[in-house]
């Protein structure tokens, strides 16, 4: 079984804090051995989005990049280009938010660089001959680093049921074309009986594929990317995103997305996850809603799959949280991931045990 390390947020005194937690389980997780001294590597965050407060602080990714500095490699903080409407669309407006939330000298010490480019067409084309993708289109920054350490915020999604590593890195990584490429089978439709007209959908539609048509939205196929922004935005569940299995695709897609990215990388990754503040939503939105479950703790692996499936566990053996998107079952054990988007959210862990990524069988390791 794979190695899964894992420490609590409790802390009496300065040696236990969150800070100090990071740079231990660095160390259990062998976490550098992933580079050598001189390496250029890749620390993959997210920044979080405008009005979004659930993203990971940066003072918690410094502890990342300081043990990367202290085993002589030389970080980079990396993220690429969204396909929907906000700060994150090109370089310039990244690298101003990612300023405004505190990634910068001397909270982090280290630059940011965006993976893609400029405008989120910078990327390298990598064979994988897999079961949806011929080859994957990689922001050209990651595929030309030495080495990779993933820090994930583990949430709910709207689409894949979870977001964590494999999420992390193959939906933030892969570039705006390979982002299509990944929602391709997604598909919004607009139940009419139960809309209201309001125009919110209208107003989150990157591609601009929502208008209004006799107080009704409706929907251009030919426009739609699949991104999932007007289900979030519609209050009245008047947006269908279509079958169920359109949504496995979509998870295997980001699979197979990781794979290309960490071919070659093979011994040059290590993950860390923090399962706090887990919203129901992605760190993409503008908001964040009350968190599902109570803050966990934090995880460290060389496995991207078993960490995924640690954290995965964790939050669904919590209880959860009296009024927040939860409705139904809050006892421990059940199956909140499932109750945020009703489709297989294991889907993602399956295949990626299946391609060789790692394993999801885990021995949790605690760190005190």
């Amino acid at each position: 079984m794979s190695e899964v390390y894992f420490a609590d947020l409790r802390a009496v005194r300065a040696s236990q804090s969150v800070l100090v937690k990071v740079q231990k389980l660095f160390r259990k997780a062998r976490l550098g051995e992933a580079f050598r001294p001189g390496d250029l590597v890749a620390v993959k965050t997210h920044f979080g989005e405008e009005g979004n407060t659930s993203y990971l602080r940066p003072e918690l990714v410094s502890k990342v990049v300081d043990m990367v500095t202290k085993g002589g490699g030389r970080p980079f903080l990396t993220d690429s280009s969204t396909l929907y409407k906000g700060m994150r669309t090109n370089a310039v407006d990244h690298l101003q938010l990612a300023a405004r939330h505190g990634f910068t000298y001397p909270v982090v010490n280290a630059p940011v660089i965006i993976a893609d480019g400029l405008k989120g067409t910078d990327y390298v084309e990598v064979p994988v001959n897999l079961r949806h993708c011929k080859t994957v289109k990689v922001g050209s920054v990651v595929q030309d680093a030495d080495a990779l350490i993933t820090v994930s915020h583990f949430k709910g999604h709207s689409l894949t049921g979870f977001g964590g590593a494999l999420k992390n890195v193959g939906m933030g990584l892969g570039s705006r074309r390979g982002k299509m490429e990944m929602h391709a089978l997604v598909r919004a439709k607009v139940v009419k009986e139960s809309c209201r007209g309001c125009g919110q959908c209208m107003l989150r539609c990157p591609p601009g594929a929502i208008r209004l048509k006799g107080r009704k939205a409706t929907v251009d196929p030919e426009k739609c990317i699949g991104c999932g922004e007007c289900n979030v935005a519609c209050r009245y569940g008047a947006i269908d995103l279509g079958d169920w299995t359109n949504y496995i695709a979509l998870q295997e897609r980001i699979v197979e997305y990781c794979y290309g990215i960490l071919k070659g990388k093979e011994g040059k990754s290590g993950f860390i996850t923090f399962v706090i503040d887990v919203s129901p939503l992605c760190d993409c939105y503008e908001f964040n809603d009350v968190p599902i479950v109570p803050d966990i703790g934090i995880l460290a692996s060389r496995d991207i799959v078993a960490i995924d499936q640690a954290a995965a566990d964790l939050v669904n053996a919590a209880p959860g949280i009296q009024g927040s998107m939860l409705k139904g079952d809050l006892t421990p054990g059940s199956d909140k991931l499932r109750e945020i988007m009703d489709a297989d959210w294991g889907a993602q862990l399956r295949y990626a045990e299946e391609l060789g990524l790692g394993e999801r069988s885990y021995d949790l390791i605690k760190v005190r």
